[in-house]
């Protein structure tokens, strides 16, 4: 068994890209162009999406961003959101916006993201930017995905012909990630999910296994062949009294024994999480760019 890995740090990483991103903000301003304004909407007081808002705030301030936030009550009609949405739309001092995910169960996510313009969609979770993935010329990528494929460029993984076993074929990161990966990366993709039959059977095969379902300790040690890069975007909040905040982040994969035969691992925090936000703030320079 291996026993020497490196870790793929996000942290790091998406340090580096804000702090490209705050440089090409500082350019505009001396060239007298706009400044990127970010817009959040957020519904209800889940305490995780507020911790992710104020995350993307907070990140906004660190690249010299405007932003605007929009709180709303966890009782607010679908249609009064989407009237919201229309005004952001329309709303020229924003360049991009995100509906803070998740949403009220009496609200329609598919309904509220078709009611976002595309060029204003810093998320990537329109059908047009969805959909722009397989083009030579994509729009704006889903953030995740983005991230993670960002993420592999910056410590030089070279995707070509590789093997890539992406657990989890969800809207907004599975399905998106395998396309990128072989779009883009050129690698051989096998996408699992809920369905699979004999799930440690694809992921053994895995040169880059990718994991993304929200199932703490998912992937074990029995599940990865020695040497794999492993991509763990699963975060789920686990109760712990322990700390601060009375939980702890857990990822898809059980770090402590896949690590070893591991070659590159993301951890859980500091992994997949700081590249989302960083992609969303390269989404929204390239909107305000876009409009230039």
């Amino acid at each position: 068994m291996a026993t020497s890995y490196q870790i793929l740090d996000g942290k790091k990483i998406a340090a580096d890209i804000k702090e490209e991103i705050a440089e090409k903000v500082r350019q505009r301003k001396s060239a007298g162009k706009r400044i990127p304004h970010l817009g959040i909407i957020l519904v209800g007081d889940d305490g995780a999406s507020t911790t992710y808002v104020d995350g993307k705030v907070r990140a906004c301030k660190a690249v010299g961003f405007n932003y605007s936030l929009f709180r709303f009550a966890e009782s607010i009609t679908e249609e009064r959101l989407g009237r919201q949405i229309e005004q952001i739309n329309a709303d020229d001092e924003i360049d991009g916006f995100i509906v803070q995910l998740p949403l009220p169960p009496h609200i329609s996510v598919d309904r509220i993201t078709d009611r976002i313009r595309p060029d204003k969609d810093v998320d990537g979770f329109t059908n047009q930017n969805f959909g722009s993935i397989t083009s030579k010329h994509p729009l704006l990528m889903p953030a995740t995905p983005f991230g993670v494929v960002e993420l592999l460029r910056r410590y030089q993984v070279n995707l070509q012909g590789k093997h890539c076993v992406v657990v989890g074929a969800s809207r907004l990161v599975g399905a998106p990630l395998s396309m990128m990966l072989t779009e883009h990366g050129k690698a051989t993709v096998t996408i699992c999910h809920k369905y699979t039959n004999d799930l440690a059977a694809h992921t053994r095969m895995a040169d880059i296994l990718l994991v993304g379902v929200g199932k703490p300790g998912l992937i074990q040690a029995d599940m990865v062949k020695e040497g794999a890069i492993v991509v763990d975007i699963g975060t789920t909040r686990v109760e712990d009294p322990s700390k601060p905040g009375g939980y702890t982040l857990k990822g898809d994969v059980q770090f402590d024994t896949v690590a070893p035969k591991c070659s590159l691992i993301t951890p859980v925090p500091g992994g997949i999480g700081p590249m989302t936000i960083a992609s969303l703030l390269l989404n929204t320079l390239t909107a305000t760019e876009r409009r230039d």
